[in-house]
């Protein structure tokens, strides 16, 4: 058993985070800026605080008497999101930065750092049919502006907390998660929730159009929440220290992703292409190859089948707005 702190644990992987913790006996304290009733997932077995860990004195009292460390907070959101708040998304270089102070301050054993495949070189992101980004694509730097830079800093941060002052760092650079209890409207929802959301709303109004940011020719890779939780527990309590890749190798266009989510939801929907929307890089997916050699392990849940889960809680979720009104 181990005294946890997980840092953004009312946002989407946090939640998910904090209930695998505690099933397997952990003391965890969930700590996030956001009034309680905005978290998605709320566990009475942890210590619960709203806090906003960009000030250094609110991440020291978080890290007394804390072992490990989970640093998953960020404001951060889809595409959409981080192309429109820029220097929002830069500000999270805070969290860390104080967050590390703090957790060397008070004697933290390990600290993980959720960094992001946006720190990726946009120059190898060019082409829908992408080579799939290995770590050391993220060097000569030009990642994601904005949201990128501050992911990319941050984990050279970590990495000299690390070598400077022995701090335990782990840094996993995440792919497109996704899955249930999540951001699936608003603005800061991802790819996958979107058209989710987009395709239940067409099946339940009975307009058969959907919306399409850019041409959907564009490619990305997905892994599925339940994955996500499972590789950044082993990466946290595992010894290789460089920063590695979490995320699936199976890649689709986002034309494709509609296509699977019409099949599960039993349409078929009129395409309306906005190519004004923000679209991010032509092409991103993850090399897999390290992550299999250091660990034997790799995200195993298929695309189809996280899509059908995601599918089936957000339709219940809209569902059941539309029933209260």
């Amino acid at each position: 058993m181990k005294r946890i702190l997980v840092a953004g644990a009312g946002g989407f992987i946090g939640g998910h985070l904090v209930k695998s913790l505690i099933e397997q006996g952990h003391l965890v304290k969930a700590v996030d800026k956001k009034p309680l009733q905005d978290w998605y997932q709320i566990d009475s077995k942890a210590t619960n605080n709203v806090m906003d860990l960009s000030i250094l004195d609110n991440c020291r009292l978080s890290t007394e008497s804390i072992d490990v460390v989970y640093n998953l907070a960020a404001d951060m959101g889809g595409m959409g999101f981080i192309e429109a708040h820029k220097a929002e998304c830069m500000l999270s270089v805070l969290i860390n930065t104080h967050l590390l102070i703090a957790a060397r301050a008070n004697h933290v054993d390990r600290f993980f750092f959720a960094s992001s495949a946006c720190v990726y070189s946009a120059d190898k992101q060019t082409q829908p049919d992408i080579v799939p980004l290995k770590e050391d694509d993220a060097y000569p730097a030009m990642p994601e502006d904005g949201y990128g830079w501050e992911k990319l800093f941050s984990e050279r941060m970590s990495r000299h907390f690390r070598e400077d002052f022995g701090l335990k760092t782990r840094i996993a650079r995440f792919h497109n998660v996704y899955g249930p209890n999540g951001t699936y409207d608003g603005g800061r929802e991802k790819a996958p929730a979107a058209v989710c959301r987009k395709v239940a709303q067409a099946k339940i109004s009975g307009i058969h159009k959907i919306n399409i940011w850019g041409d959907g020719h564009q490619t990305r890779s997905f892994m599925y929440i339940d994955d996500c939780v499972k590789g950044t527990e082993m990466i946290l309590n595992q010894d290789y220290f460089e920063p590695i890749n979490l995320g699936s190798e199976e890649m689709v266009s986002i034309n494709q992703l509609v296509d699977i989510v019409e099949g599960i939801a039993g349409i078929k929907l009129t395409r309306e292409h906005d190519l004004k929307a923000p679209q991010g890089v032509r092409g991103r997916s993850s090399d897999n190859s390290l992550l299999r050699e250091t660990y034997g392990w790799e995200p195993k849940i298929s695309l189809i089948e996280g899509l059908e889960k995601t599918y089936a809680w957000i339709f219940d979720e809209i569902s059941s707005q539309k029933r209260s009104y």
